[in-house]
Order: C-alpha cells, then structure tokens, then sequence
C-alpha cells in the first residue's frame, strides 16, 4: 500500500519542480507619476500674441499642470488626474474648451468631449452638448453611469440632468467678446471666399484649432485621456470633429495614451490616437516614434495638420505638432515640468 503513495508524491513533486519561475508582472507598480496638458495647436504666430497674453496662458497652463499633480501626488487615479487638469482649461476663457468655447454658424456654442481609461478600456464621450459647465465631466458619467461610450445634444443633457454633479448652464454663459470676433472674421473671410470661388475644402491649413486635453500616468501604472473643445469657429449642421470620437482624438490603453488637437475631418480619417498606440504595440515603435510618424507625416500628406500630446507606461512623453505653436505643458517622471506655446 505505501508504494503507490510514494508514487503519487514523487509524480507531485516532480510536476512542481517543472513549472516555470513566476516573472514579475509585466505592469507593475513602478510608481512613476507623469502627466502632459494641450491647451490647442494651430497657427499661433509670435507678432500675435502678445508677451502678457502668452504669460497668462501659460499661468493658465501651469494651474491645470497643479491640479493634475496635485491629484497624482496624492495617489490618485490618472482619470481623476486628467478630469482635474482639465476642468481648469474648460473654466479659461482663454482655450476653445467650455468657457473659451468658439461660435458655431448660429452665433450659438456646441461642445464636445471625451475620457479613456487604459487598463479598463472604459471610455465616454459627449457631442454637441450646449448647456453643459464642464462637458469633461459630462464624459465621465457617460462611463461609469451609462451602458453607452457616446451621448449627443439634447440626450445628453437630459442625463446630465439625472445625475448630481453635472452643471448646467445658460448657452450664453460660453459667450466671450473674442470668441464673436474670431466668428465675424469667419464670416468675412468665408463670404470672400465664395465670392473668389473658394472651396471649402480647399482652406488654409490651421485654420481650424483650438481644444483642451490631458494624458496622465499614475502611481499604479495606469494611463487615462481626456479632451474637450467647442469645435471649429462657424462650424454649422451640428458638425462633430474628433475630440469626442473615441480613437480619433482621444485614446488609451495598458501602454499609451494620446490627446489630439487640430483639424478634426483629418484625424478622424486617420484615427490618430489609437493609430499612435497601434504602432507601439503592433510595430514595436517608441512612444516618439510612433507619435512623429502619424502627426508630422501622415496628417501633414492627408492636407491637415494639428499636434498630439502623448504619453507612455515609461512615463516618456511626446508632443508632437506640425503647426506654428501648440499650447502644452509637461510633468514629467523625472519631476521636471514646464509649458510651452511655440515649436522652440
């Protein structure tokens, strides 16, 4: 009888023996922190903008790089990290993105915005919202209150309407004085056009600029992305560009994550950001790589142009663009920060 024990202890002993060392998880904690903010790109020229103006944005720049840390020092989410860094461009008169939002065609403001969460693939979004404070946070509960990724106009803010929290406001409360003057030089310049024969399609790179984002790393190696921007200046027939597409201007997941800002028909057509990610995991490119590839060669032989703002597991960040500025600003892993408006 004490044979056959033997045996089954040596055939359990020797199964033991043959499995494989256990490897450290490929995601660990490294306890790196990093986060990266985008205030807009297209053509910001020097004789433009004015040393007191380019300071205040970049104050701006800075008080959205503070609340994001801010959440990060203390442990927190990278998607509380974006959400944070966010709402503080959205309440700016300064940047395309809530209270900063352009005009559309009607003189009147239509918003739109995203969030992604890297390791859950969670995502949400939200277009065309017109009484909406913070569209960001609309986006958000979108994602954790919703079975949907996207929400559109008047559906949206009838949720928005269920759920404490979301701020509601006059469509008028987004008015700002040169916001109306961005939309009568639209208007002049697109009645000149027309009459020269112009077509639409054939406008000016840079024309169309202007949303907010945010890319963070948390202490537990996640990744979240977040982007928001009141469209193109007279835009009409509830035009929708990127920001609140998913994969086009907002992406994310376990490796990456990327918020986009430029000429939004283009980086739909492109999928900018998830192409970003595609190539670093498909391709084996770095976070640089990759980012150059898609922003400063594809976008640019499509006919569009615009910038991303990107940023790996590593902590690497990319901030690519093929404009004359881009508004961004930086925390990176190292605790190095600073911000930025022209491409030196």
């Amino acid at each position: 009888m004490r044979l056959p024990v033997l045996f089954l202890l040596l055939l359990v002993a020797l199964s033991v023996n043959a499995q494989p060392p256990v490897e450290p998880a490929a995601d660990a904690v490294s306890g790196r922190t990093a986060l990266v903010i985008h205030g807009g790109a297209g053509v910001i020229e020097r004789s433009q903008l004015s040393a007191q103006e380019e300071a205040a944005v970049r104050a701006e720049l800075d008080r959205a790089l503070d609340a994001g840390q801010a959440v990060l020092a203390g442990g927190g989410t990278a998607l509380d990290a974006v959400i944070a860094a966010v709402r503080v461009l959205e309440e700016s008169p300064r940047f395309n993105a809530g209270k900063g939002a352009v005009y559309n065609a009607l003189g009147e403001h239509e918003l739109d915005a995203s969030v992604m969460e890297g390791h859950s693939s969670r995502a949400g979004a939200v277009a065309g919202v017109r009484t909406i404070r913070n569209p960001v946070l609309l986006a958000r509960k979108v994602m954790e209150a919703s079975p949907h990724v996207m929400l559109m106009g008047e559906g949206a803010e009838k949720f928005a309407d269920e759920h404490p929290g979301i701020e509601r406001v006059p469509n008028d409360w987004f008015d700002t004085p040169h916001r109306r003057r961005q939309l009568e030089r639209a208007r002049e310049r697109e009645a000149a056009e027309r009459a020269a024969g112009v077509d639409a399609a054939d406008a000016e790179p840079g024309r169309y600029f202007g949303t907010v984002g945010a890319v963070a790393l948390d202490v537990h190696g996640h990744i979240a992305a977040a982007t928001s921007t009141g469209g193109m200046t007279n835009k009409r027939w509830g035009r929708i560009g990127d920001a609140p597409i998913i994969g086009a201007g907002t992406y994310a997941n376990e490796q990456c994550g990327v918020s986009a800002t430029g000429w939004g028909e283009f980086f739909i057509r492109a999928a900018v950001a998830h192409d970003i990610c595609a190539r670093m995991a498909y391709r084996g490119d770095s976070l640089q790589v990759a980012s150059d590839a898609v922003v400063m060669q594809r976008i640019p032989a499509m006919g569009g142009d615009g910038g991303v703002i990107a940023l790996d597991r590593e902590g690497n960040i990319a901030l690519p663009f093929n404009t004359s500025g881009m508004y961004r600003g930086w925390l990176r892993a190292d605790g190095s920060r600073g911000t930025a408006v022209f491409a030196d």
